[in-house]
């Protein structure tokens, strides 16, 4: 199959699979005769592998790592719990930093109860005069 076609299967763009192969996520296709890039059931199988690591929001290094388990399958799985073990304590942290976040977000609404001016608005005085602490972006959380 054409790259097109490879994209409309797997609904991916024609430039992330380019990139994936760049990076060596997606295996090169063949050339045909006319040098276009052909593409088997293969590619479209690890390339719906990666697209629902991605979906799970695990980085390109965690899916090279899943992948290189998934092209061993005689090796074993103690890395592949390891990695998910490590990849559930990231999401708990942005969790809760995202919970911080939301917190402080509706502290901020709850400052505004009408519908006054800009030149009033004691959400906009807060913004300019009131520093929130350590803001979840420095943190390194998100």
């Amino acid at each position: 199959m054409k790259i097109g076609e490879l994209a409309d299967r797997s609904g991916c763009l024609v430039e992330t699979i380019r990139y994936y192969e760049r990076i060596g996520l997606l295996m090169p296709p063949e050339r045909a005769a006319n040098n276009y890039r052909t593409y088997t059931e293969r590619h479209s199988e690890r390339l719906s592998f990666i697209r629902h690591c991605r979906a799970l929001d695990m980085s390109l290094d965690e899916v090279r790592l899943l992948l290189d388990f998934r092209d061993r399958p005689q090796a074993g799985c103690a890395g592949v719990n390891d990695l998910l073990d490590k990849h559930i304590g990231h999401v708990v942290e942005r969790i809760e930093a995202l919970t911080f976040l939301e917190s402080q977000l509706r502290e901020l609404r709850n400052r505004c109860v009408v519908d006054d001016t800009a030149a009033s608005c004691a959400i906009l005085r807060a913004l300019s005069t009131e520093p929130s602490g350590e803001s979840v972006a420095q943190k390194g959380h998100v």
